[in-house]
């Protein structure tokens, strides 16, 4: 019995073990006929939409054209408003209005050929879109020419004088550009550490009391932006310059002191009456 029942299972896996790939064909055979009855699908775009990203590839071709065109004239603007700083450091005694005449005269050569392009592409359009491409340009105008009229006047130059004076640049018909509050009070800060370089500068050359001056002029302007960045909403930039412009404010401080506390000291010269600062730049400093 047992063989018999043995016998009986081995034919009937035997069989089933045939008739598996026999099945297995027919199967695929079949899934393959249905797959090549039905038709490809296609994707069907309606034109409306077609024609809709069309725009939108269009207007962000232009806009990184124009990016790309402010990028390379606020990178001019950077480099004449440098030119003219360092014309503005040529000052001494003797060539101050001379060389305040030439470097107001750079100045409108920038206003007028480099500035006058960067107007031309942001006039009418999204200013703040395109700030970051522009606004180190804008800053570096701004301390070149709130530099001259210090030099000029001793006042600030503010934000609607600058303004004021890119209007003229604009197209009537279009809305003008305009130099937001930001970029001003950017500008204004690296201003500071130009004044630095100018007290030092003065200093050596004697004028300390034009340094005094300088020195009470940017403690004001640090004093009063400690007031404005914290209530800022996009003050990441003023932050770092903030505290540069402390130790521009403590380099004038500690070199007018030292004028001040070590030109005391000196002894007057063999057969003079009167003391010798020379070596402090401080040839009329009264002790």
């Amino acid at each position: 019995m047992f063989c018999l029942r043995g016998c009986s299972r081995l034919v009937c896996s035997s069989l089933l073990m045939a008739t598996k790939p026999h099945r297995l064909h027919q199967i695929v055979a079949g899934a393959t006929l249905q797959g090549s009855s039905k038709k490809p699908r296609t994707l069907m775009v309606d034109s409306a939409m077609q024609d809709g990203f069309a725009k939108y590839a269009e207007y962000l071709n232009e806009l990184n054209d124009k990016r790309e065109r402010i990028v390379k004239a606020s990178r001019d603007v950077t480099i004449n408003s440098k030119k003219v700083i360092f014309q503005v450091h040529r000052i001494s005694r003797g060539n101050k209005e001379e060389v305040l005449a030439t470097a107001e005269n750079d100045l409108a050569n920038v206003t007028k050929q480099y500035m006058s392009k960067l107007v031309k592409e942001l006039q009418g359009t999204d200013f703040w879109k395109l700030r970051r491409a522009y606004t180190f340009g804008v800053q570096e105008y701004v301390e070149a020419a709130t530099l001259c009229n210090f030099c000029k006047t001793g006042t600030l130059l503010n934000l609607s004088e600058i303004n004021a004076s890119l209007l003229p640049l604009s197209d009537p018909s279009m809305e003008p550009l305009q130099i937001n509050v930001l970029d001003y009070i950017l500008g204004i800060a690296d201003l500071t550490g130009e004044l630095m370089r100018l007290a030092i500068g003065r200093i050596s050359d004697g004028e300390v009391e034009y340094a005094k001056k300088i020195c009470s002029f940017v403690r004001d302007i640090y004093r009063e932006l400690t007031l404005l960045v914290p209530i800022m909403e996009d003050n990441a930039d003023m932050k770092k310059k903030m505290e540069t412009m402390l130790q521009s404010v403590v380099k004038i401080e500690n070199a007018c002191y030292s004028v001040h506390v070590r030109g005391s000291e000196y002894i007057p010269l063999l057969g003079t009456n009167d003391p010798d600062f020379s070596l402090f730049g401080a040839a009329d400093f009264e002790p």
